[in-house]
């Protein structure tokens, strides 16, 4: 069951729109204000946020902009629910990251169609950045997760980026240099044996899948299934 997030200043509203939510099959969980909804955030990642732009004590189009901001909450959609219709708001909210935007009054059922809807591009969004090599190890690029053994497994920034590299052209060799470039274009100043560290931490912290990362002497690395 899906957890949507309902953050608007109007209780009926979010009575209204929790019970036709949980009607459809959701768990919603409603906020009156900004400050509750973000301390409520600390410790939990809604499937879905559907956002008022005028709450008493924050702008929704910079609590979006804080969402997006994220890097663990980005990946969360947003529906703006919002009394205000004027063509620029609703350019302006799309182009802060929401992905979808319902003007007050609305239709309750329209609501939660538009919400599945958009949690179904969800699911395919993170289909396609989705990488998947042998049986047990599992990259979402979007999100920044790696899962080995359907165990979420911690790794820093740049040992991310070089397992993606690595994943995205599997059986393909990189050079030292290559995997340097990327992660630092032009403006690198490490060494190439700082590479070899990289992947030494990384294969410790995979485990089970560290045979997948292969050393290429002299060369560089691939990544084969």
């Amino acid at each position: 069951m899906k957890l949507i997030a309902i953050v608007d200043d109007e209780p009926d509203i979010v009575e209204l729109v929790s019970l036709h939510l949980e009607k459809a099959g959701f768990i919603a969980k409603g906020f009156l204000n900004a400050e509750k909804f973000l301390k409520f955030l600390d410790k939990t990642k809604p499937d879905l946020i559907i956002l008022d732009l005028m709450l008493p004590d924050a702008d929704g189009f910079e609590i979006c902009k804080y969402l997006k901001a994220k890097e663990e909450l980005s990946s969360v959609p947003v529906i703006m629910l919002t009394a205000k219709d004027e063509e620029s708001d609703k350019i302006l909210g799309l182009e802060l990251g929401a992905d979808d935007y319902v003007t007050k009054p609305f239709s309750p059922k329209e609501l939660v169609a538009r919400v599945k809807a958009v949690l179904r591009r969800q699911i395919h969004r993170e289909k396609v950045k989705t990488i998947t090599v042998g049986e047990n190890l599992v990259l979402n690029s979007e999100k920044y997760e790696v899962w080995v053994d359907k165990k979420k497994i911690s790794l820093t920034s740049t040992e991310f980026k070089i397992l993606k590299l690595l994943a995205s052209k599997k059986g393909w060799v990189f050079t030292r240099e290559q995997i340097l470039d990327h992660l630092w274009g032009h403006e690198k100043i490490v060494l190439d044996r700082t590479i070899d560290v990289h992947i030494k931490n990384l294969r410790e912290k995979l485990g089970q899948a560290a045979h997948f990362i292969k050393n290429i002497r002299g060369i560089g690395y691939k990544l084969e299934e």
